[in-house]
């Protein structure tokens, strides 16, 4: 279960949702005229993708994929966002949604609510996906215990 108080769920929470609701929670975070700071500006980097291949339950580098960071630091809060590909602007409202939490923003409860919902959307996706394409599977016998 995925817990926006978890900041390593929230980053993943932060990279699911939409760019323009992050936005916009940047904007009325930003509202008020708070000090932030700027730590890291919104960079495109290439960072190595890694995935456990099914067979061996091995890590496997899949190959690099374009994300942009961003950090920030909000009233003493720091905040990080990486999203995937070239995308400044998005990295830097998650960074600051990020920050506001973290700083517990009074925002913060319609934040998670938008978080938990852009994973609840993910989730109902896969699970399409996943009956789609579940009609279409092949077991396969394995020889593996005959070796």
């Amino acid at each position: 279960m995925t817990s926006v108080h978890d900041r390593s769920d929230r980053f993943e929470m932060i990279a699911l949702a939409d760019g323009e609701t992050l936005a916009g929670f940047a904007d009325e975070v930003l509202a008020a005229g708070p000090d932030l700071e700027l730590l890291q500006a919104p960079t495109p980097q290439l960072v190595m993708q890694r995935v456990i291949e099914p067979v061996e339950n091995r890590p496997f580098n899949l190959g690099e994929v374009l994300v942009t960071v961003a950090e920030v630091d909000l009233e003493g809060a720091r905040g990080f966002a990486m999203v995937p590909g070239k995308n400044e602007r998005i990295a830097l409202a998650g960074a600051i949604v990020d920050a506001a939490v973290a700083g517990g923003h009074a925002l913060t409860a319609e934040i998670e609510n938008a978080l938990e919902a852009a994973v609840a959307n993910r989730d109902e996706e896969r699970a399409r996906a996943w009956a789609t394409s579940r009609e279409t599977t092949v077991e396969f016998e394995s020889m593996e215990d005959e070796l």
